[in-house]
């Protein structure tokens, strides 16, 4: 029994990979162009980017990994009965359900993997990827471009005539507090500073007008330091259980929770479906994975995105205890009755 577990678990490795590894070349592509779209906004090196891409692997996996199990288990299955060893294990005495019980068994185990991806892997590697996103654009804000028009310091437009190192020269900054007030001010010289409390423009010897509809203000000043308030409130890192204790108040978090359970489980509730279907006598049945596996999956992701927008822990429960009874009840049917 060990040797046929080993045999079966093979065939099921190899077309695994096969499967697996192009899908997931091909989604991380998809993940590559939008990450490199970035750099449209922000300036990223590619020791940088293989970074945000290493964030990403969670998402990418738990994506991939569903879908590749559902085609994997029945490309092995229709394989082994088309090569007559399914027939062949028949006859030794195998039951049918005992050969499924290995890939039971595999799904059980990928269930569990996409289950510690999506709760604990996939928070912490979005957080990572959204504290990597928002330092570049804070850094990006602070690279002021000597020249360049509608750059922003805070609340504040910025524009510079030149820059020798961290120097600036001949500084304008303006800023529209609200609809009736403006403020503007001149400077010859200033320097951005990295203070712990936030950055900050220390503008020297220039001049600042306050004006409105009726009043007009001028100030002359030494020294002016100009803070960039839109950053005080930065990136918050949260543990997972707090990341997750959020769908107790936001039902938006509790469908998003129900969907991430149910894709986790699709390996191990396609595997009755799909044993159903590819579990064949190769003499009067014909070949039609491609259909099992595309009925199969599309009907999973179909109620997987409902969950998402309209499930609840009631519906989810209902939804598997339906799949499991109905999947075991159509492999009997089909299968475990004859074989």
């Amino acid at each position: 029994m060990v040797n046929i577990k080993g045999y079966l678990s093979s065939h099921f490795s190899k077309s695994f990979l096969t499967i697996f590894l192009p899908f997931f070349l091909i989604i991380s592509l998809v993940y590559l162009v939008r990450i490199a779209a970035l750099t449209a906004k922000i300036q990223i090196s590619f020791p940088e980017l293989l970074l945000l891409y290493s964030y990403s692997i969670p998402d990418i996996v738990f994506y991939t990994l569903p879908l590749s199990f559902v085609t994997a288990l029945a490309n092995a299955l229709i394989r082994l009965s088309q090569d007559n060893e399914l027939i062949a294990l028949y006859a030794l005495g195998f039951k049918a359900k005992n050969v499924l019980g290995t890939m039971i068994v595999l799904g059980v185990l990928f269930s569990l993997l996409l289950l510690s991806i999506s709760f604990l892997a996939m928070p912490l590697s979005k957080q990572f990827y959204k504290a990597f996103k928002e330092e570049k654009q804070a850094q990006a804000k602070l690279n002021i471009i000597p020249g360049k028009l509608g750059q922003k310091f805070g609340n504040y437009y910025v524009y510079v005539k030149e820059k020798e190192g961290s120097l600036l020269k001949d500084i304008v900054i303006y800023n529209r507090t609200d609809k009736n007030n403006e403020q503007f001010f001149s400077s010859q010289t200033g320097k951005i500073q990295n203070n712990p409390s936030g950055a900050s423009l220390l503008l020297n010897d220039g001049y600042g007008y306050t004006y409105s509809q009726t009043k007009l203000q001028q100030a002359q000043y030494k020294t002016l330091e100009v803070y960039d308030s839109s950053r005080k409130n930065g990136f918050v890192f949260e543990e997972i259980a707090a990341y997750w204790t959020k769908a107790k108040t936001d039902p938006a978090w509790m469908r998003k929770i129900l969907f991430f359970v149910f894709v986790s489980l699709i390996p191990l509730l396609s595997v009755y479906p799909i044993a159903s279907f590819s579990m064949i006598n190769p003499r009067y049945e014909s070949n039609r994975s491609f259909l099992v596996v595309f009925s199969t999956a599309m009907v999973l992701y179909v109620i997987a995105s409902s969950l998402s927008k309209w499930g609840t822990p009631l519906v989810l429960v209902l939804t598997l205890g339906f799949i499991i009874v109905g999947g075991r009840w159509l492999f009997k049917q089909r299968v475990s009755r004859y074989f």
